[in-house]
């Protein structure tokens, strides 16, 4: 059983890739919901002073769809270093085999919703999104205001592989020991 461990864990310099990748979409996306932001506020308070400094109407719903990328992508990026929201409070009482199942069926639990997030998302976004448009850029269609949820859907499932084949090889491979 170790060999398959040995091969598998070849992949994980995928899983940081794409963990970096997805940590830079977020951090790309705060910076440009910063300068957004400072724009839309510099031109409100400042137009009576710098006249060609104004407040476009596109801010906002730029801005906002910025924010729901980032707050999706997060939580992705949330499952593979552990820190998403979960009830410890009982840990230290049960035995650790059952600890390590009840994790094992939280990954399944929330792999489902990472694929339901993926199938359910994508169709909106290609259905009821590519319909629409925004109302200060009636030439950007809703489709990007929708296309967060499969992406962060596509994140959360490949994070979740990763947490569930850890969690499967703590059954078999000692903490600390290499296969």
């Amino acid at each position: 059983m170790p060999k398959i461990f040995t091969t598998l864990d070849k992949i994980k310099p995928a899983y940081d890739v794409t963990y970096k990748v997805v940590l830079v979409i977020c951090k790309i996306f705060l910076i440009a919901d910063i300068l957004i932001t400072s724009y839309a506020v510099a031109g409100r308070l400042l137009h009576d002073y710098i006249p060609f400094l104004t407040d476009p109407s596109w801010t906002e719903e730029i801005v906002l769809t910025l924010m729901s990328y980032m707050a999706v992508l997060s939580a992705a990026l949330s499952i593979r270093r552990g820190a998403h929201i979960r009830m410890t409070a009982f840990d230290r009482y049960l035995n650790p085999k059952l600890l390590k199942v009840l994790d094992i069926i939280a990954d399944v639990a929330v792999l489902a919703l990472g694929v339901i997030m993926l199938v359910v998302g994508w169709n909106y976004a290609t259905t009821l999104g590519s319909r629409g448009s925004y109302i200060s850029l009636p030439g950007l269609s809703r489709f990007w205001m929708y296309l967060p949820v499969p992406v962060a859907g596509l994140a959360m499932i490949v994070f979740e592989l990763e947490a569930l084949y850890n969690h499967i090889k703590s059954f078999y491979v000692q903490e600390g020991k290499t296969v």
